[in-house]
């Protein structure tokens, strides 16, 4: 059976590859949104289900076939998979071409179901087949080995999972770097390929006779015996609790991980190591017989228990480093998850297994349960828990039901057994009475919570921060002010009308609000513009101005939708430079989006905070790619670069030129913080600090083209393990 289980661990492998890579091809083409997130992981969970269901019935009707019938079914499906990942990312692109055609109203119920019945289109029939593969392999294990397969789920369980974190940690940190995305999907498919022909390979050693009566189906139990474990009620909530916790833990744990992606992918694969080890354990007792009848009682409520640990580890009073540090978050979130992950890798494939007892059909329907969990816990925790309770009280609404469940059944442990469920009970109560969450850091601040992230704005005078998810975004600086008055006041006409791109604390809209034109801005995050009175006294007043138009939308979708055309596009990306996701707002295929949006002689200005060589190489390049004419410039502050870019050649001016051309209101807001002392000087500062373009490439001349598919800033782990975190000054 040892070419099953590299046959799985390879095909979770390849999974993961997949649902990274198609999530990120989704987003760049149907929006950076919580909604648009989690129906592509809907619709992979629920593909999961549908095939493991509908496999499951597969292997019913074809039960009298031999076990070479099954395993070269199995490896048609698993060639079929591999096909996904050659076809799956460009049909995706195609549908969002088409839907650009006729695009509906930002932010409305038609886009989003618009947009899942395309994805879903897509991705189903191969997420289908991906579900499809228990049922099928395990009939074929069946019917080759017969009495040795009463837990051939937990086998496969296993194989796949240590796969799947496999993947997570080769694909994000080694394959994308050096390959990009639409490489890595052909290893993905050749791996499928090499899957194929191995269950091929296995199919024609074992012939195509008659299945032996060892072989033959066996009447599927009706119950467990000396047992009542409500199988299909756990599996169920394990899948909906385990999948909604980690939407909240990537809230809990971001302040000290960083917003990465190789945070999330040390979150992820954390979750699957523990779930691989729990798994491994549970085989091994039960092939010693040492798993009791009534072993899910105390597990449940232990997984319980282990679902509020984060409350401690995400405790910002826990010693450790100031900041993010990727290390040190790791160790928090594998003390945090860890246990809750191992517990439930040994509940499912136990409970899979026993009310299954190797058959395959009712093996299908109870992973189909738990899929179907794992559809509805995002949707729960991402729209629901998240923005009506927070992170600490949504933790704790989930472990209810496995408390309720575990609990439910006490009476029968006795009070020996009670010992462990009451101790684990106690320990939940006190986490959940002297722990404190990240929010209590700031008792007088502003907290505003949505089904994007929790905003959190607090401080006093120009000292007021802004933080997203933990993330600071920005400074009240005058840096921001220059990001609209320098475009604006560069055009060879008076501006008409601006577009900013990332609200932030409100204050580069503000600048280009104070030239009498009217404004649009575009922000991801619901609860963002609502603290714009926080940072800025007239907030509330300019939000109601019949010239301020504020859109809560992803800023590529809507430069993608939209038919307005600006003079000054300004775009402030939010921090890090390597933010997971950032690379959508710098690569060369968004800036063929925006250029669409500008006027004739239009002026974009793009900020860049600072970033290690191969990132500004990178980005520089883009730009370069994209706009004829692209001037550089160090802020008034000495750090971080404006880069002015247009399709007509931008005419030098002088300090006093730029001063001149501004009206009154907006020379008051350029000088509302100085730092120097007249305008002349303010623009000055700027213009004195001109750099080439060439400069920032040749720190890194052989760094690819930052674009969809090498999103080079994001990752940067080998290039800086093998060169060193070297910035560009």
């Amino acid at each position: 059976m040892n070419i099953f289980f590299l046959c799985f661990f390879l095909s979770g492998f390849c999974s993961l590859v997949y649902q990274v890579i198609w999530l990120r091809v989704a987003m760049a083409g149907f929006g950076v949104t919580t909604p648009l997130v989690s129906i592509v992981l809907s619709v992979f969970m629920a593909g999961l289900a549908l095939g493991s269901w509908a496999g499951g019935r597969l292997t019913r009707r074809y039960a009298s076939q031999p076990a070479a019938f099954f395993i070269r079914l199995y490896a048609a499906i698993e060639l079929t998979i591999g096909a996904s990942g050659l076809v799956v990312a460009p049909l995706l692109r195609y549908c969002h071409a088409l839907m650009s055609v006729q695009p509906a109203a930002w932010g409305s119920l038609g886009f989003y179901v618009a947009s899942g019945a395309w994805i879903a289109l897509v991705m189903l029939p191969f997420c289908a087949a991906m579900g499809a593969t228990f049922p099928v392999a395990m009939a074929g294990i069946r019917a080759a080995f017969g009495s040795q397969s009463p837990r051939s789920f937990s086998y496969l369980y296993v194989a796949n999972v240590l796969g799947a974190m496999t993947g997570t940690i080769g694909s994000a940190f080694v394959m994308i770097e050096l390959m990009g995305f639409a490489r890595s999907l052909v290893v993905a498919a050749a791996a499928n390929a090499a899957i194929a022909a191995l269950a091929f390979a296995l199919s024609r050693s074992l012939g195509s006779g008659a299945p032996s009566q060892a072989s033959a189906p066996a009447a599927a139990p009706k119950a467990l015996p000396g047992s009542d474990c409500p199988a299909l009620p756990l599996l169920f909530t394990t899948g909906l609790a385990s999948l909604a916790m980690e939407v909240v833990w990537t809230r809990q744990f971001v302040p000290f991980l960083g917003p990465v992606v190789y945070a999330f992918a040390a979150m992820l694969a954390v979750y699957l190591a523990a779930t691989a080890i729990g798994s491994r354990l549970y085989r091994r007792r039960s092939e010693r017989g040492l798993v009791s009848e009534f072993a899910w009682q105390p597990l449940a409520i232990l997984a319980a228990c282990g679902a509020l640990l984060p409350l401690l580890t995400a405790d910002p009073r826990l010693p450790g480093p100031e900041g993010a540090d990727l290390l040190a978050g790791a160790l928090r979130v594998a003390v945090g998850i860890g246990p809750f992950c191992g517990i439930l890798g040994f509940l499912t494939p136990m409970l899979v297994d026993r009310w299954s007892r190797g058959d395959p059909d009712r093996a299908g329907r109870a992973y189909a349960v738990n899929a179907i969990g794992c559809i509805l816990g995002p949707l729960l925790a991402g729209f629901v828990l998240l923005p009506a309770l927070g992170q600490r009280w949504a933790l704790i609404l989930l472990a209810l039901p496995l408390f309720g469940l575990g609990l439910s059944s006490a009476p029968a442990l006795g009070i020996r057994r009670l010992k462990l469920p009451l101790a684990a009970l106690a320990a939940a109560l006190l986490l959940i009475v002297f722990t404190r969450d990240f929010e209590s850091e700031y008792p007088d601040a502003v907290i505003r919570r949505d089904y994007t992230a929790t905003v959190i704005a607090d401080g006093e005078d120009m000292d007021k921060i802004l933080l997203t998810n933990g993330t600071g975004m920005t400074l009240l600086t005058p840096i921001t002010k220059m990001m609209a008055h320098l475009p604006l006041a560069s055009l060879d006409a008076p501006p008409r009308r601006a577009l900013i791109l990332c609200f932030g604390m409100g204050t580069s809209f503000r600048a280009a609000l104070s030239w009498g034109i009217p404004v649009t801005v575009v922000e991801l995050v619901p609860s963002v513009p609502k603290v714009f009175g926080f940072f800025h006294a007239d907030g509330d007043q300019l939000l109601r101005s019949p010239r301020a138009t504020v859109v809560i939308d992803d800023a590529r979708r809507y430069l993608e939708r939209t038919r307005d055309t600006y003079d000054a596009i300004v775009i402030d990306p939010p921090p890090p430079v390597q933010a997971a996701g950032s690379s959508l707002l710098y690569s060369t295929e968004f800036y063929r989006v925006l250029s669409r949006r500008l006027r004739p002689g239009g002026i974009l200005q793009q900020w860049l905070p600072g970033a290690e060589f191969t990132a500004g190489s990178a980005f520089a390049q883009a730009l370069r790619d994209s706009f004829p004419y692209v001037r550089v410039y160090r802020s008034v502050e000495g750090w971080g670069f404006h880069f002015l870019c247009s399709f007509q050649p931008l005419e030098r001016r002088s300090a006093g030129e730029l001063a001149s051309r501004m009206p009154p209101a907006a020379l008051k807001d350029l000088m509302e913080w100085g730092p120097q002392p007249t305008p002349e000087r303010q623009f000055q500062v700027v213009l004195g600090a001109e750099m080439p373009l060439r400069k920032l490439i040749d720190y890194a001349p052989d760094a690819p083209v930052l674009t969809d598919d090498r999103p080079v800033n994001e990752y940067y782990l080998l290039h800086r393990l093998l060169h060193g975190a070297q910035f560009v000054p």
